[in-house]
């Protein structure tokens, strides 16, 4: 159990993104969450799907021990305290190094992210695509879809592959959509300079 909980810093944060449709802050809805397995067992990768003005919202969080000092402050959602682990610093995952790994992985092996399951809010599930056949290309970059709705992209030129997730946006007991929650792009030499 964290102090403050979600309900207290996920809402502000979010009002304060670019990517944030409404005005003011939203009265957020839990929909559904996943969690990814950092290897190192290390960080804590969690992501929440969560509904304010009739908009779908991806909000990805990693729970480290200490602060992750290659970010900047922006990167930051809130410090809290956990009951057993002590103060948790919780950043904007997109931001971290080991979300990033996390997507990728999923992404190469067609593998799957752990379901969450909380009272209340339906299931949900990440599965990543490999689009690029052949070998993995050198250098990617993923591209996070933070307003989602249901459907998701085909093969497109320098997609390597994609994150697509499965909820339940009107309650645990109604049909689940699908859509993609991130697309992982082959940088080409041209476009990283």
């Amino acid at each position: 159990m964290l102090t403050p909980g979600f309900r207290e810093f996920l809402a502000p944060w979010v009002a304060r993104q670019p990517w944030y449709r409404g005005t003011g802050v939203p009265a957020l809805t839990p929909v559904g969450f996943f969690r990814f397995e950092d290897p190192a067992g290390e960080v804590g990768v969690e992501t929440h799907l969560v509904a304010g003005g009739g908009v779908l919202y991806q909000v990805p969080m990693t729970y480290r021990g200490a602060p992750l000092a290659e970010v900047g402050p922006d990167a930051l959602v809130a410090t809290a305290e956990h009951s057993v682990l002590g103060t948790r610093w919780i950043y904007d995952a997109e931001a971290d190094p080991v979300w990033r790994a996390c997507v990728l992985d999923l992404v190469r092996t067609g593998g799957a992210s752990e379901p969450g399951g909380r009272k209340g809010v339906g299931p949900a599930l990440a599965r990543g695509e490999r689009l690029a056949p052949g070998p993995w290309p050198r250098e990617v970059r993923v591209e996070l879809v933070r307003v989602l709705g249901p459907g998701s992209p085909g093969p497109a030129p320098g997609f390597a592959g994609l994150l697509v997730g499965a909820w339940c946006p009107d309650g645990p007991d109604t049909s689940p959509v699908s859509g993609c929650l991130a697309i992982v792009k082959a940088v080409s030499r041209s476009s990283a300079t």
